[in-house]
């Protein structure tokens, strides 16, 4: 694996869940991995779960980490080729990335979407001139359109909790008071349609995701009918992606409620994290035994010490 941005990276799927179970069974069986290797994390956005999971990883495997917050601890990066630098941009960002290519052997970088411009975000501009530029292997820590660690600690999650041969799990679409990318449940449908599961989307209309990652994945307008019978409930808001980062509805009929998971099937709550408590989810879900959200966070960690070990055993071919 040169790279780990997306589902299409990791080769064996199955295999690299057993291999994250493994992981999770003894987390220091491969501390000498790292050694005398630095891994660089690169923020322009804020973050919690995904900067603290992966730096744990890292630990795990010996790795030293430099961390860094662009927003407010670097300079402005200019990104057009050719341009005349004579503005508030104090560098390029061939530069900058090219310098921070020697200073480390694997960089994490985490890079909203600004929901401005749907075809400069999923183009991935900032995280297409980090792979063109660095000249080492990039972990995305979330991007404009995929967030894969995060997605493939979901995975682990479900395999773990499973109790049928093929779980149905739902993406409900869930309100909130801000625009929210589509980047996680891009990439949960992604991942979890690649599992032995029945995977439906639940969404208002005007809210469909992108066809790139939904094809062949059935799509329910009503939200009560997606959820009866479900083993899994993944709450999570995203704004419209043919109206691109608008905000359409904020229904709190579509909150995870009690009542929303008595239709169920005796279901297991997920969500990412943060969440915005009786917005998205009511504290009786979210506070209930069915609430898979701190297994979920704990799994962040070996869901990146396996794409950090993978990426390190590239380094050594």
């Amino acid at each position: 694996m040169k790279h780990f941005t997306q589902f299409s990276d990791i080769g064996d799927f199955q295999e690299s869940l057993k291999e994250m179970k493994k992981i999770k069974e003894d987390p220091f069986a491969e501390h000498a991995r790292g050694k005398h290797k630095t891994l660089g994390l690169f923020f322009f956005n804020p973050s919690l779960r995904t900067r603290l999971s992966t730096q744990k990883a890292a630990q795990n495997l010996g790795l030293n980490i430099i961390v860094m917050n662009f927003t407010h601890e670097g300079w402005q990066l200019e990104t057009a080729e050719g341009a005349i630098m004579n503005g508030d941009k104090a560098e390029h960002v061939k530069d900058a990335v090219g310098v921070l290519g020697q200073y480390c052997d694997i960089i994490g970088l985490r890079s909203f979407a600004n929901l401005k411009n749907l075809t400069q975000d999923y183009e991935e501009e900032t995280l297409s001139q980090f792979i063109k530029y660095a000249g080492v292997p990039i972990l995305s820590l979330e991007s404009a359109s995929r967030h894969p660690l995060q997605s493939l600690a979901d995975a682990l999650t479900i395999s773990e909790h499973s109790t049928q041969p093929r779980p149905k799990v739902v993406l409900s679409w869930a309100p909130h008071p801000r625009a929210l990318p589509q980047a996680v449940p891009n990439s949960f449908v992604e991942f979890i349609k690649n599992m032995e599961v029945e995977l439906i989307i639940t969404h208002p209309e005007g809210y469909a995701l992108s066809e790139q990652f939904t094809e062949g994945v059935r799509i329910e307008y009503d939200q009560d009918k997606a959820l009866t019978g479900a083993d899994f409930v993944y709450a999570k808001n995203w704004s419209s992606f043919t109206q691109y980062g608008q905000i359409l509805t904020q229904d709190l009929s579509w909150t995870i409620s009690e009542e929303k998971m008595k239709l169920t099937q005796n279901a297991k709550f997920m969500h990412c994290l943060p969440v915005r408590r009786n917005v998205v989810v009511s504290d009786a879900v979210i506070d209930s035994p069915q609430s898979l959200v701190l297994a979920q966070a704990e799994n962040r960690i070996y869901a990146a010490q396996w794409a950090l070990q993978t990426l390190l055993g590239g380094l050594s071919k």
